[in-house]
């Protein structure tokens, strides 16, 4: 079978729904504690490209975040931010709207779906 990203339509998809997401982020209610968890962590201007580089390589692709930062470890990468079980679940729901209004198929998307359900869950580290 091929490649998530492939199959959701390449690194074109993924920029689109990369950005996509974050206009959400940024106007949603649901977006506001994911924002000011940036805005206390690295700051936004990094976000964009980052996600851009991790998913490439989650979805099997290119995998940029790894040529830079030697891992894709997301707790690592999430382990300065206090994330609850509403916050992982404010980010699911904008990602599958992102996904929704960006045209990934259902197939495709209840896979990615489940996979981000159980990542976005593994980094709950408050009550």
């Amino acid at each position: 079978m091929e490649p998530m990203i492939e199959r959701i339509g390449g690194e074109p998809q993924v920029q689109l729904l990369v950005n996509h997401f974050y206009d959400l982020i940024e106007t949603l209610p649901q977006g506001a504690t994911i924002m000011a968890m940036h805005q206390r962590g690295h700051g936004l201007s990094h976000v964009r490209p980052e996600q851009f580089n991790f998913l490439c390589g989650f979805f099997g692709g290119r995998r940029y975040y790894h040529e830079l930062h030697g891992h894709m470890n997301l707790r690592e990468i999430h382990a300065h931010v206090e994330i609850r079980k509403q916050d992982a679940e404010d980010w699911l729901a904008v990602m599958d709207r992102a996904m929704v209004e960006t045209n990934v198929a259902e197939a495709e998307r209840g896979e990615i779906m489940a996979t981000f359900r159980r990542a976005a869950l593994m980094l709950v580290n408050v009550d």
